[in-house]
């Protein structure tokens, strides 16, 4: 998915932007009676791709919930191009878009197994590390920024 700024690089270019790819199967309670999958199901199959993503950046689930610093989404912006239906085999793709001082960006792709030229869906958010319970938004890790200096906005 290119960069919301079509002027910016393409991240995936870089050898270093953390990306990856998980696969479902569209199951019954990801569907309505039409066999079409709800809006909603999307949502969720992009939350564990971003959970995913979230661990190939560093930030393990137990380590989360020890220190109590969490990724949250502060933005949503989806495009429901085509729609998958009961029993596809949905391949999702994500990587990191962007970093800026407090919000990161990522991307996210889903595509039929059988048919990986179409897209079915983009979805890009945007996530900010917060600090719970208090609320407190932080600075994105400055190791990031050196990892990722190709991605600073």
């Amino acid at each position: 998915m290119p960069s919301h700024n079509p002027q910016a690089p393409d991240p995936l270019a870089h050898p270093d932007t953390p990306r990856i790819e998980t696969r479902e199967e569209v199951m019954f309670f990801d569907t309505d009676i039409g066999g079409v999958v709800h809006n909603i199901a999307y949502l969720r199959m992009i939350e564990t791709a971003r959970t995913r993503l979230a661990t190939h950046m560093g930030m393990q689930l137990r380590d989360m919930a020890n220190t109590q610093i969490y990724p949250v989404v502060v933005r949503t912006e989806i495009d429901y191009r085509k729609p998958a239906t009961l029993g596809d085999h949905l391949i999702i793709q994500g990587h990191l878009e962007s970093l800026e001082r407090v919000r990161f960006w990522v991307n996210f792709r889903i595509h039929r197994q059988s048919d990986p030229a179409t897209c079915l869906i983009t979805c890009r958010q945007s996530l900010a590390l917060v600090q719970m319970p208090q609320g407190k938004p932080l600075r994105l890790p400055e190791d990031w920024n050196q990892r990722y200096a190709h991605l600073r906005a």
